[in-house]
């Protein structure tokens, strides 16, 4: 059962001349912290599972990040209403912005019919999940301090702005990335101004000259709001521009924050750099703003020689690594682009504090530009991957999974590929897992870790075997920043399955493996690499992303099921198989399985009758 509010044990010190009150420890199996997307969602899984946990947000409400970000209030998580289809697994991979759940009021079309929209309705959204599914959220509950003890089973302390102790087995920080990511060494700081207190009101900035330190999305966002009202706009970054739409990475500069580089490039007096903010200094001098850097100074046409009114900083955010003490630190990740993040292992645990896990955003870690893991439509399905590694771990509950005979097989796979959001949004990340049992059989596991292949019977709780790995997959070399991915020969192999290795939008790859892998996926620049396999297919891009053409998808998938199992996997008629059974020593596999489930039988039935009425048969 949850254990809900705090002990009895009240103890009344006098310290310095005051009385403090401690209250003793509120102790749970697992404690979230944080009531964001990602907070909320994985409560839903501890709350459907019966598990003793609660969710401490700091604010009044959940998901109280959004009452501020993004500052001008509009959302680039699509909003998509309308796909055609009725089916609520595919209509997921195209909503940018619902949690999983099992109630149908809780989708976010519900709440806004914009398709980019206003932030204030994702509050509302994540308040309605916590109310209507009955989270366990511990509101006005600010963690300022997590210790633990020195040995891996001792258990985590975490203490709130009220010095009250709350204790817990398994920890799971689902703060986000809420701190500014400012540079230690960034000289003149006092005169810029930050994303976080900057006015969103345009008028503010008439007839102003605005540097904006910052390529990312909030630097777009700021320059787009004030684009009309400015004498001209600069932006700083140290790296080129990289924009989703060539990289297939939805961090990347989006679409609709994106109008300065029409102004850029139209020479309409704004413009971007590429100057790294470690060798720029702010120096102020009669009201004026001026940028000290030595990249070329020496020019009398210094492109940066007039001085700005104002700049702002928008250069991102970063995990809060304060809240923690010498026994709980995490590590944080290497490499300027990744140490915003604390570094965890594939399953999400900390590398360096046992029993403590991420979820939310910060899980992007294990994705960082490999696919959506940072975004809600993303971390939805990490979470719920989160909590089928907890419960095999701590509950001893096998990974989710069905078991179909061989024949079902490829239907299975053929449904899942044109329906499944979880492997469609974190491609590359997530994958489906197939073990072939010697009784004809196969376990079905969906949504399995790609990066855990190698260890499938530590984290799935059952025996491996044969493996077939289902991957989504871009083409490897087809996209990248300064890539002009809408060339005429994008689509490289146009539709043409004896080309599908040549596929360059996202596509499904079957993997087989006679005996499990044993080591695990290699970590490339844009993807992982799985083990390779004894046998694979390649499903050829297709231009509606629905893999449901009879020969290009559905028989060359049948053969290739055939190749690796040695077996006849067409499925017939009953007629038809009566008929063989009739004319045959044998039958097909398929017919052998009809007459499991009794429907041959029926079929055989029939055709005897209508023998009958013909005079064909007495």
């Amino acid at each position: 059962m949850r254990r809900t509010g705090f002990l009895a044990d009240v103890f009344i010190l006098a310290v310095t001349g005051l009385f403090q009150v401690i209250v003793a420890d509120d102790f749970h199996e697992y404690c979230i912290v944080g009531a964001g997307p990602g907070g909320l969602q994985l409560g839903f899984f501890f709350e459907r599972a019966g598990r003793d946990y609660v969710i401490y947000e700091r604010d009044g409400l959940a998901g109280s990040f959004f009452r501020k970000y993004p500052r001008h209030r509009k959302l680039i998580s699509i909003n998509k209403r309308f796909t055609g289809r009725s089916n609520k697994e595919f209509n997921l991979r195209h909503d940018w912005n619902s949690l999983i759940s099992d109630d149908e009021s809780l989708l976010f079309r519900e709440y806004s019919d914009e398709f980019y929209p206003p932030a204030d309705n994702l509050v509302k959204y994540l308040n309605d999940y916590a109310k209507k599914l009955k989270l366990n959220v511990q509101y006005n509950t600010n963690i300022t301090k997590i210790s633990r003890g020195t040995r891996a089973e001792d258990p985590f302390y975490l203490y709130d702005q009220n010095a009250v102790k709350h204790t817990c087995t398994n920890l799971i920080m689902s703060t986000g990335l809420a701190t500014e990511n400012l540079p230690e060494n960034f000289k003149g700081v006092e005169h810029t101004e930050s994303y976080n207190d900057i006015s969103t009101n345009p008028k503010d900035f008439e007839g102003q000259t605005v540097l904006i330190i910052g390529r990312g999305n909030s630097a777009f966002e700021t320059a787009a709001s004030i684009l009309g009202s400015t004498n001209h706009i600069h932006m700083f970054a140290r790296s080129r521009l990289r924009l989703s739409w060539e990289t297939h990475y939805v961090g990347d500069l989006r679409a609709v924050n994106n109008e300065v580089l029409d102004t850029y490039q139209l020479k309409s007096l704004d413009g971007l750099l590429e100057v790294p903010v470690e060798i720029i200094e702010i120096k102020k001098s009669k009201g004026k703003l001026y940028v000290d850097t030595a990249i070329g100074k020496g020019a009398d046409n210094f492109a940066i020689r007039e001085p700005y009114d104002r700049v702002i900083r928008c250069m991102g955010f970063k995990f809060d690594f304060s809240v923690f003490d010498n026994t709980s630190q995490p590590r944080q990740c290497h490499g300027m682009y990744m140490r915003k993040f604390p570094s965890m292992k594939p399953n999400y645990e900390s590398t360096r504090v046992p029993r403590m896990y991420f979820t939310g955003v910060v899980t992007h870690a294990v994705d960082f530009r490999k696919s959506a893991g940072g975004f809600i439509h993303g971390f939805r399905y990490t979470a719920r991957t989160l909590h089928r590694i907890l419960e095999q771990r701590n509950h001893n509950v096998t990974w989710p999974h069905t078991k179909l005979p061989l024949t079902e097989l490829m239907g299975v796979i053929l449904r899942r590929i044109n329906e499944a959001s979880g492997i469609y949004q974190m491609f590359g990340i997530l994958g489906e897992v197939m073990i072939f049992r010697p009784d004809n059989t196969v376990e079905y596991y969906e949504e399995f870790p790609i990066r855990l292949i190698h260890k499938f019977e530590e984290y799935s709780g059952s025996a491996a075997g044969p493996m077939l790995v289902i991957n989504m997959e871009y083409g490897k070399d087809y996209s990248g920043p300064g890539k002009d991915v809408f060339r005429g020969n994008r689509a490289a192999a146009a539709g043409v399955p004896s080309v599908a290795h040549h596929s360059n939008f996202l596509h499904p790859v079957l993997y087989f493996y006679k005996t499990p892998p044993t080591v695990a996926p290699k970590d490339a620049d844009n993807h992982y690499e799985l083990p390779r396999p004894d046998d694979m297919h390649v499903m050829v891009e297709d231009f509606l992303t629905l893999w449901d053409a009879p020969i290009a998808h559905y028989l060359l998938l049948r053969r290739f099921l055939e190749k690796i199992q040695h077996r006849d996997l067409r499925l017939f008629f009953a007629q038809s198989c009566f008929k063989m059974a009739m004319t045959h020593t044998s039958v097909p596999e398929g017919c052998e399985q009809q007459y499991l489930k009794g429907q041959m039988l029926v079929g055989a039935e029939n055709v005897v009758l209508k023998a009958k009425r013909r005079g064909l048969l007495m």
